[in-house]
């Protein structure tokens, strides 16, 4: 790796996007169908930043086969894009910050734990995968966040020491994934506010959205 390189890895949902009400409910939704009642802001402070295949199990059962994991998965992602679709778009700042970071030649990186079909719908569906060198997912990693594996991974395609990363997140098992692969991180409060983080000793800056936000206060020379 090139120890002088720098990199941006945003995490995609509720930080590029503003949109994790709508997978809390498309969730709920899902739970609801089959007689489960879910606490809306429990569920979302434990899981989010982990893959659906993960929070199915927790919450439906360890020895479901992964055949019928991936089928219940596939249902509750299609609940989710019905309910977002028509709301899709970047958080405030977003093109702006990118564009400051292209200029300066900082690597840009999506850490993810979003299935395929949610990246294409958000990235394809916004023109945003042109922004980025590199694009990791759930497919990519075994384990979603709190691990540090996809940001891990982001750094490493990247070709970035993880001490040269900035991590983008809105979710306490994201931040603290960001903490465990020695990353800094910012926080949007785009789903939860700023006391949420008051633990991690890795946040470097909490913002509403990226237009607070400046490469020269993030990379100061």
């Amino acid at each position: 790796m090139t120890a002088t390189r720098r990199a941006f890895v945003f995490d995609m949902d509720g930080t590029i996007v503003d949109n994790m009400s709508f997978h809390t409910d498309s969730w709920i939704a899902f739970f609801k169908r089959r007689g489960m009642d879910i606490d809306a802001d429990e569920f979302f402070r434990t899981t989010a930043g982990r893959q659906g295949k993960e929070i199915i199990r927790a919450h439906m059962g360890e020895d479901l086969l992964d055949h019928e994991v991936l089928e219940l998965n596939l249902e509750k992602e299609a609940v989710y894009r019905e309910l977002y679709e028509p709301h899709r778009k970047t958080v405030t700042g977003f093109d702006d910050l990118v564009e400051q970071a292209r200029l300066r030649g900082v690597a840009l990186a999506v850490a993810t734990a979003a299935p395929n079909a949610n990246i294409e719908f958000t990235l394809d569906g916004l023109d945003l995968r042109r922004h980025f060198d590199t694009v990791v997912g759930a497919a990519d990693v075994a384990r979603g966040k709190p691990h540090p594996d996809v940001f891990l991974l982001a750094a490493e395609r990247c070709g970035v020491a993880p001490e040269n990363c900035i991590v983008f997140e809105d979710a306490p098992l994201g931040v603290e994934a960001a903490r465990r692969a020695g990353m800094r991180c910012v926080v949007l409060t785009t789903t939860l506010p700023a006391e949420a983080f008051a633990e991690f000793d890795n946040v470097i800056h909490i913002a509403s959205d990226f237009s607070e936000l400046t490469i020269d206060e993030l990379f100061p020379a």
